[in-house]
């Protein structure tokens, strides 16, 4: 009989999660509080409780009481992936900002925020640049009669675009880059990155540059430094208070007569259906295992995915992780003993709270390293040494070209036939859909002029920083050979 499995929230992170468990000979059943999405799960139902059953040592099984139309119901699974994700709760610090009562605008949070009608010839203030703020922003500025934008830190603006036109996570998310991330030193590698973004614009004049002494942050907008540039998007400071219908700012400046107010404040994540210490303990990502693992269960059948930030596609790291999952329900694959997890992870928080230790738990990971290591759990992690003898020119494609997720295809299980061809023709299938007008004897010098200049670089500099490191490992070797003794020096060459 198949396990099963309670998937909560039918986001893309559920979506990703029922597939997995059919691909696994589970039994996937998944609640939904909404009514946007439908097929094999459960419509308009929220989830009231996931609590341990009194044979949970023995059996691993969750209780789940939920509620559809009034009506509760109760059932028992043998494991539960939660798919809630960031987005849950929104964010509103409402008392950071003194004055915010007697305003007499109407004060919304990005989550409200659905259309551009309805704003027509009012002044908006946008307070957070994010993702979300830049977003709303840009949009706004068509319809609105002035947009105003506060932020407390600035930011870098990426281009969905990269150069010669591929998309910028087509050319950033490489291994080669990767590598060489890993042997430079950070402040050369921020220093070569910010002399590029400011050649496409001077972050400073646009008003949109780093704070001094505030950590570096980036969102990814194609059109927010032309509508700076127009006049349609004013850049400000942080509010530091309101009145009845103004805004005054840091810089001491005071913008009147606004009307509408919109926090992209971000979200809080929580998990009202467990019970405590479950709740507390999922909301500290340090206590998570990998980041989907909570620590303090003594079976692994209870999973939080996409509860994390990449510094990549979101999409392919929860299904990599809802892979991982599935078969760790299943008894495929092994996680270390709880107790064990749970004593480094506390003997780590405090070291923390002494300093000793800087928390990096809400910090964005690196899309490959993370990828890498879960697919190391699965047993889906590209050999590249490997793949260079077997296979040069796949081997090459991997380690220079993107890290798209069929790399993760490519061996153990769920292996996929068609993930070689699907890396060897990625770059051509990107830009296929755009060639809708072809230039006549173009082709072949076009595709040459892409290897050389999507490669050339990582190349150049990958193979230099490998003939460095030959180069200072055979100086410290000889270094070592001159204070050894003769007779220890015969040892090690013998």
């Amino acid at each position: 009989m198949a396990k099963k499995v309670a998937v909560i929230g039918a986001g893309v992170s559920g979506l990703s999660s029922i597939k997995c468990c059919v691909d696994e000979d589970l039994e996937p059943t998944c609640f939904e509080r909404s009514d946007d999405i439908g097929g094999l799960w459960k419509f308009t139902t929220t989830v009231h409780s996931v609590t341990k059953r009194p044979d949970f040592s023995e059996t691993g099984q969750w209780d789940v009481v939920t509620e559809t139309e009034g009506k509760q119901n109760r059932a028992v699974f043998d494991a539960v992936m939660v798919c809630t994700g960031h987005f849950l709760n929104p964010h509103l610090p409402l008392e950071a900002f003194p004055g915010i009562h007697k305003f007499k605008g109407q004060i919304l949070h990005s989550q409200e925020y659905k259309i551009p009608e309805g704003f027509q010839g009012k002044r908006v203030l946008v307070i957070g640049l994010g993702n979300t703020g830049g977003d709303i922003a840009v949009e706004l500025s068509r319809t609105a009669a002035q947009v105003l934008l506060s932020t407390r830190t600035g930011t870098w603006v990426l281009g969905r675009s990269s150069d010669w036109g591929y998309p910028y996570n087509m050319m950033v998310t490489r291994r080669c880059c990767s590598f060489i991330a890993q042997v430079l030193p950070s402040r050369f590698l921020n220093w070569i990155q910010e002399r590029k973004l400011n050649k496409r614009f001077n972050h400073e004049d646009y008003g949109l540059s780093i704070t001094k002494g505030k950590k570096a942050k980036f969102i990814v907008n194609d059109e927010l430094p032309n509508c700076i540039l127009c006049g349609a998007i004013t850049m400000k400071t942080s509010v530091i208070e309101f009145t009845e219908t103004s805004a005054v700012f840091e810089d001491g400046t005071v913008e009147e007569n606004i009307d509408v107010v919109i926090f992209t404040t971000g979200y809080t994540f929580s998990f009202p259906f467990f019970e405590e210490p479950l709740k507390s303990l999922c909301t500290k990502k340090i206590f998570l295992y990998k980041q989907v693992f909570p620590l303090n269960l003594e079976r692994a059948t209870l999973a939080i995915i996409g509860l994390i930030g990449l510094k990549g596609s979101i999409l392919s790291g929860t299904e990599l992780q809802a892979r991982w999952v599935t078969r760790v329900f299943k008894g495929l694959c092994k996680i270390p003993p709880s107790q064990k997890l749970m004593m480094e992870a506390t003997e780590k928080e405090q070291l923390i709270k002494r300093g000793v230790f800087k928390d990096t738990s809400k910090d964005k990971f690196d899309y490959i390293a993370y990828m890498d290591d879960i697919a190391a759990c699965i047993g889906t992690k590209p050999s590249i040494p490997l793949l260079f003898l077997k296979d040069p020119r796949l081997a090459w494609e991997v380690f220079f070209g993107p890290c798209t997720p069929y790399q993760y295809r490519l061996v153990g299980p769920g292996k996929w036939d068609g993930a070689r061809n699907a890396i060897l023709t990625q770059w051509d299938r990107t830009l296929k859909p755009l060639k809708t007008r072809i230039v006549p004897d173009s082709s072949k010098p076009a595709s040459m002029s892409h290897y050389l200049k999507a490669w050339g670089a990582p190349v150049l500099l990958a193979s230099l920083l490998l003939i460095c490191k030959s180069l200072f490992l055979k100086l410290v070797r000889d270094k070592l050979q001159d204070r050894m003794s003769p007779y220890l020096v015969s040892l090690w060459r013998g």
